[in-house]
């Protein structure tokens, strides 16, 4: 029987510095406080799922350079107990890096990022003959160069992801907020290879074009149509839809899913930096532990909300049990109408 999670894909050093604001070009902005952490789609996914308490195995697949950064996420993944065989070092490019600068008032955040050896991970990078794993998680797509090529008509992230199917793993994606054109050739045709798909408002109108937020207003009914769209696409399972207000999760049996989130001062929030990853790592948790989908999403917001907490993307994540009391001391938001 298959257990546990292989995370593939970014593998990123986050310098994260709280600002005072964003400066207009050519003028000067103040830096209050600066930290370093974990940041890419699975390193902070597998971080979070450590910090939550998952007693099934943690793996990573990815490139890191050999430098002090990579050596420091080598021995990050050994001191959480990740499994990072396959996480592999290149000579040929430096540890990916982006630097993090968030308002402190606002908690908004711009990314400087060193794309590094991330751009050379590719598909041979992960073999599924020597995991036993239950879940195969990719992200971020449209910022893994390798993965992101397309040929005949057919990315290479859909073939990987094709290859993880077929070894009998069920497959979740997550990719960056890029504003392109790239979702249509890249995503899309990845989709039918899917089981889950995590993306926020942007990224799901990017693929659908339905308009979701309208005068700074999520639209509940905008957003289960985008859901119905990308099932149409192929996802096999389940679309998860989230945004600062609430999560929706549509299946394909048609069956839907609100979970509002996590009602926040503006004091606890010290960043929003790895608050979706944290997201989806609540919600791969309850899926690999078989829960309702309605547990998932309620332990992704009390996760997102736990993030929020702390400047880097996963130090305020902490177990399920710490993450459900913290949320419920502060009650959750209500359904956008």
């Amino acid at each position: 029987m298959r257990k546990g999670l292989l995370a593939a894909g970014n593998w990123i050093v986050d310098h994260v510095k709280i600002i005072d604001r964003w400066p207009a070009q050519d003028t000067l902005a103040s830096i209050y406080s600066e930290s370093s952490g974990n940041g890419g789609s699975p390193y902070n996914i597998l971080v979070d799922l450590a910090n939550l308490g998952a007693s099934y195995p943690l793996a990573g697949a990815g490139l890191v350079g050999d430098d002090d950064d990579g050596r420091a996420i080598l021995a990050d993944c050994r001191a959480r107990r990740i499994e990072s065989s396959q996480v592999r070092v290149t000579t040929e490019a430096p540890t990916s890096y982006t630097d993090v600068m968030t308002v402190r008032d606002t908690g908004r955040r711009t990314f400087f990022h060193q794309r590094g050896a991330n751009a050379h991970f590719d598909i041979d990078h992960v073999d599924f003959e020597t995991t036993d794993a239950r879940l195969f998680h990719l992200g971020y797509l449209l910022l893994l160069d390798r993965l992101d090529e397309v040929n005949g008509g057919m990315p290479r992230a859909a073939r990987l992801l094709e290859r993880a199917q077929a070894a009998g793993l069920r497959t979740s994606i997550d990719c960056v907020s890029e504003d392109s054109g790239r979702f249509q050739s890249i995503v899309l045709p990845s989709l039918p290879f899917v089981d889950v798909l995590f993306a926020n408002d942007f990224e799901a109108e990017k693929l659908t074009g339905v308009v979701l937020r309208e005068r700074d207003q999520i639209s509940v009914k905008a957003a289960a149509e985008a859901a119905r769209r990308l099932i149409g696409s192929g996802v096999r399972s389940w679309v998860v839809i989230h945004f600062p207000e609430a999560v929706l999760a549509s299946h394909v049996s048609g069956a839907v899913h609100w979970q509002p989130s996590v009602r926040l001062e503006p004091a606890d929030i010290a960043g929003a930096a790895g608050a979706g990853d944290a997201l989806a790592a609540g919600i791969l948790h309850g899926l690999h532990e078989d829960w309702e989908m309605s547990e998932c999403l309620r332990l992704g917001v009390c996760a997102a909300a736990a993030s929020l907490t702390h400047p880097t993307c996963s130090a305020g994540v902490q177990s399920v049990a710490k993450c459900l009391e913290f949320a419920g001391s502060r009650g959750f938001n209500r359904l956008p109408t």
